[in-house]
């Protein structure tokens, strides 16, 4: 089963487009608790309401080499039917980018990962090479900074566009296996749509709801596809800390349905 297949039956099975960021802050947790200790409880309180999980590899990089094995074990102990992303933004010259691929993927075990598209197709290509797996270019990230670049203008001999809908355009010509896709945050809601409209089919990671602010309303209606699909819904912090008490797990049940129920009912418009 390859990447889309399984992010397909998770968000039918679930009936979900949500997918919850395990980004282990000591300051927020409840007091005295490990890290995989929490990771644990809030997957056991949410695993039926998601389509995928997200772990941005600074919050078990700053830990060591503790951080890593936390890492590991998080990802094993994740149902097997649900997919894993790994949140790790890799970008390097073609022999160091298969080092990373083969980290992520053949050592640590994720469904799909982030990349960054800055040194070209040579530094994404061994990420593609995984063909089961799933690589998210990052396009137009949620960050207030992200206009420094994404936005300017770039000329070719037909026409100029921004950068990230050159970065669209591009991934769309190197997604030759079926397992390209983009990030794009909810805090852009028009250039999701610009993005969508230009490339209807293809897996959009939208982060940026909840704590940054995003649109969740626009965000479904111009990130999923014709059939309601392919829009990843990415929140963190308002879900695993919802709470800092000893009914934390509960508190993220809550918020999680909460939300899911939230896109569904938007999303239930758009079909």
């Amino acid at each position: 089963m390859n990447f889309i297949e399984k992010l397909t039956g998770a968000a039918g099975k679930n009936d979900s487009l949500l997918c919850i960021g395990l980004d282990p802050d000591p300051e927020l947790m409840p007091d005295k608790l490990g890290i995989f200790e929490f990771n644990r409880a809030i997957i056991d309180a949410t695993c039926d309401l998601v389509c995928a999980y997200k772990l941005n590899f600074a919050f078990y990089e700053v830990f060591g080499g503790e951080g890593f094995d936390i890492l590991k074990r998080t990802v094993d102990y994740i149902p097997n039917e649900i997919p894993v992303i790994g949140d790790a933004k890799r970008g390097d010259i073609g022999n160091t980018a298969r080092t990373y691929a083969k980290a992520i993927f053949s050592n640590l075990n994720f469904d799909a990962t982030t990349v960054n598209p800055y040194l070209g197709f040579d530094s994404i290509e061994p990420f593609i090479q995984y063909r089961d797996r799933g690589v998210f270019i990052l396009c137009r990230t949620s960050n207030p900074g992200s206009a420094d670049f994404q936005s300017l203008n770039c000329k070719t001999d037909k026409q100029s566009l921004p950068l990230f809908e050159m970065v669209a355009a591009k991934a769309s010509q190197w997604n030759s296996y079926g397992n390209i896709g983009l990030v794009v945050g909810a805090t852009h809601p028009q250039e999701l749509k610009l993005i969508r409209q230009s490339h209807p089919d293809m897996p959009l990671l939208i982060p940026g709801i909840g704590a940054q602010g995003g649109d969740l309303e626009k965000a479904i209606a111009y990130g999923v596809n014709a059939n309601g699909e392919k829009a990843i819904i990415s929140s963190s912090r308002q879900i695993i800390y919802a709470s800092r008490d000893k009914d934390f797990a509960a508190a993220a049940r809550e918020s999680a349905t909460e939300l899911r129920d939230r896109i569904n009912y938007y999303r239930n418009k758009q079909i």
